[in-house]
């Protein structure tokens, strides 16, 4: 074989031993880059306004209010909508503060209303669970005592749900502030007795509904002045149900949660135990709210029984004392104005106070039904 030719193949033997090492580590590299886990793009923050370029997507009708929207389908809306209609979600049309979030006031678009927007917060588990709840309780019950759900928006982790507007506020605004949100500035409104009488048989309408006529039974787990809504007419609507469960079977007899659940001074007694909540516990906490109504004061007001001694004691045993001492008109709100003389609201008062000393009785089995309150309030 002639030289040059010789020399050539050498070459071209000792290029290819150099490159395709070179080649074979470079695809090596290259399949290793793409087997290597992808590194997810960051989520935006939620939009606090509504920039024009958005403005148009994601477009949603409002035409659920004002319609029948108990016998259909909730609205589902954009969080564009609902953050132009609440001045993107600004703190001064904050109206409220609930359990995982705040409440908004928000204007409908075209002078459709004013609506409440309850925007969840969803950092841990607590919010998807309240939307959830709210969804699966609210969304498909109507009743005149319970607030009414009209849509939701579930964007990215956003969830938000909206509602009526109740222009009176909620039951503990009025006992403990000053008033609904449509007094006033600086006014110092009292809840009459006529009310504060309608508020008690509003909600016990609630509870009796959503534990006997709903089908399989709710358990709020939340009763509490700040949970009751006031409308026009002082008509009571129960709401929040980011902590209501529906049970299984009987509702005396069903225990939902052993976690003790729901808001210190309204609690049962057995839940602190840490025995599961039923319907009884509801019971105990309606008869809580219902000694609240009477007194005006929050559960954990703490009370002097005697002015010469120095020791306090706890408002709701302060309250059964007096109630099976026969001594119920001492612990009325001042505020009222009813004297001993004025016959028939003396006497419905420690009627509801003789209902709320069973209701608050320390064994489950002793209290009464939420349909037997009923019947005892409709008698009074």
């Amino acid at each position: 074989m002639d030289d040059p030719i010789l020399a050539l193949i050498l070459t071209a033997g000792a290029s290819l031993a150099v490159a395709i090492p070179c080649l074979l580590a470079a695809y090596l590299c290259r399949r290793r880059r793409s087997k290597a886990p992808v590194k997810p793009a960051a989520q935006p923050e939620l939009p606090v306004s509504v920039p024009a370029s958005i403005a148009h997507q994601d477009s949603s009708s409002w035409s659920f209010y004002g319609s029948s929207a108990a016998d259909s389908s909730l609205a589902k809306l954009s969080l564009a909508d609902l953050a132009a209609a609440t001045g993107g979600f600004s703190p001064s049309n904050i109206i409220g503060d609930g359990s995982f979030g705040f409440v908004y006031r928000a204007e409908l678009p075209d002078g459709g209303g004013a609506v409440a927007v309850k925007r969840l917060e969803t950092h841990g588990a607590a919010g998807n669970r309240e939307f959830r709840a709210e969804l699966e309780v609210l969304g498909s019950l109507s009743h005149p005592n319970l607030a009414r759900l009209l849509g939701y928006c579930a964007a990215g982790a956003d969830r938000i749900l909206v509602y009526e507007l109740l222009h009176r506020g909620s039951l503990d605004a009025w006992l403990h502030g000053d008033g609904g949100p449509d007094d006033a500035p600086g006014s110092r409104c009292v809840l009459t007795w006529p009310a504060r009488l309608r508020v008690a048989r509003g909600v016990a309408a609630a509870l009796a509904f959503l534990h006997h006529d709903r089908r399989p039974p709710v358990l709020h787990r939340d009763i509490k002045a700040s949970n009751v809504l006031l409308g026009d007419g002082f008509e009571a609507k129960l709401a929040d149900f980011g902590l209501a469960r529906v049970v299984k079977g009987s509702p005396a007899a069903s225990h939902v949660s052993t976690q003790a659940a729901g808001t210190a001074g309204y609690l049962a007694p057995e839940i602190w135990a840490g025995v599961g909540a039923t319907a009884k516990a509801d019971v105990y906490s309606f008869g809580i709210l219902m000694i609240e109504i009477v007194t005006g004061h929050r559960p954990s007001w703490p009370v002097k029984p005697n002015v010469e001694e120095k020791e306090e004691v706890d408002l709701v045993d302060w309250a059964r004392e007096k109630i099976q001492a026969g001594k119920a008109s001492e612990v009325l709100d001042c505020r009222i104005g009813i004297d001993e003389g004025q016959g028939k609201e003396t006497e419905e008062m420690k009627g509801l106070l003789d209902i709320a000393r069973q209701c608050t009785e320390g064994v489950p089995k002793d209290r009464p039904t939420m349909e037997e309150v009923v019947a005892m309030l409709n008698k009074l």
